[in-house]
């Protein structure tokens, strides 16, 4: 479980909603503390990783967030920008205006124009052994497929030439399990599961990028066994809630109602659950993060996500 942070590329995707801008800030700052170099890439527009470390907004230039840990925020237009400049050796100065009109007017003809943009710039990154750990807060399951096949898309439209080039050397990197991988996020719940289930066979039969992990999150705790529920159910008779009456100060009812609400919650999840181990390749671990009962997100919450994410890796 260890080469999850041992990658150099995880792109983290996942229903909205389920905390995959959560867990892609958490994968990043473990893997910083273990004195890793890592770039966190923000692709998802809903996303807020700037939020999830208490940082200022991030934009196209990377920049040091907490020591070893740097952000962005990616901008296709800038991208076009640097890819010019970088791979076509073409000066741009200042906005690329009807060029990027252009691109528009191509991206919206041609698949997998727009998105080879985004993809190029992380694995350029990765090529250029800037970091040592690339992790990136993509969008939601129901796209990152098509992201991810881009580049093997222009392959298809382009035999020869340098774009053919171009992608030559992203697809070896998306490729590569031991450089790349992608970590679904889900909740034990029904939707999430199914859109899951859904994701990894579209993963393995669209792409050349492997399903690295499935990271379960807000798995609720088990607080109660079968023998509790047999208690629960003696205190719920008369004589029993008359008791607890005298010494709670007031009808124990709603709170033997939660305690059964607890047990049901989690033994409904323990189904999706497994429904979920069975709906994809056993060879694809899953780890559990605990549910948080907060409502807002910083650096503390960052951290302990980190720290659980950390304790399912084996560290």
């Amino acid at each position: 479980m260890t080469e999850l942070v041992d990658l150099r590329l995880v792109f983290v995707t996942g229903k909205g909603g389920v905390g995959k801008t959560t867990v892609a800030s958490a994968l990043a700052l473990f893997a910083s503390q273990r004195g890793k170099r890592v770039l966190v890439c923000e692709v998802d527009a809903k996303g807020d990783v700037a939020g999830f470390f208490e940082s200022s907004p991030t934009g196209f230039k990377e920049k040091e967030i907490l020591p070893g840990l740097f952000a962005m925020t990616m901008d296709t237009e800038a991208s076009l920008r640097e890819y010019l400049k970088l791979q076509l050796r073409i000066p741009v100065v200042g906005r690329i205006g009807p060029l990027a009109k252009a691109f528009d007017f191509v991206a919206t003809a041609a698949p997998g124009v727009r998105e080879i943009l985004t993809v190029g710039k992380l694995c350029y990154e990765v090529r250029e052994q800037s970091y040592d750990l690339v992790v990136v807060d993509a969008p939601a399951s129901g796209h990152i497929v098509g992201q991810l096949a881009a580049p093997q898309a222009i392959n298809d439209l382009v035999k020869v030439g340098l774009i053919r080039s171009q992608t030559d050397w992203m697809l070896e990197i998306l490729s590569d399990p031991t450089r790349t991988g992608l970590v679904a996020v889900c909740t034990p719940e029904e939707m999430p599961v199914n859109e899951t289930i859904e994701l990894a066979a579209r993963v393995r039969e669209e792409t050349t990028v492997r399903l690295a992990t499935v990271v379960v999150n807000r798995v609720l705790p088990e607080l109660f066994g079968r023998q509790e529920e047999s208690v629960f159910d003696a205190l719920d008779a008369p004589p029993a809630v008359a008791a607890l009456d005298g010494l709670l100060g007031g009808d124990p009812t709603p709170l033997l109602e939660a305690a059964r609400l607890a047990v049901t919650m989690r033994r409904t999840r323990s189904t999706h659950l497994e429904r979920l181990r069975a709906g994809i390749d056993p060879a694809v671990p899953l780890l559990y993060l605990p549910y948080l009962f907060t409502r807002s997100h910083g650096l503390r919450t960052t951290r302990q996500v980190a720290s659980s994410l950390g304790e399912e890796l084996g560290y």
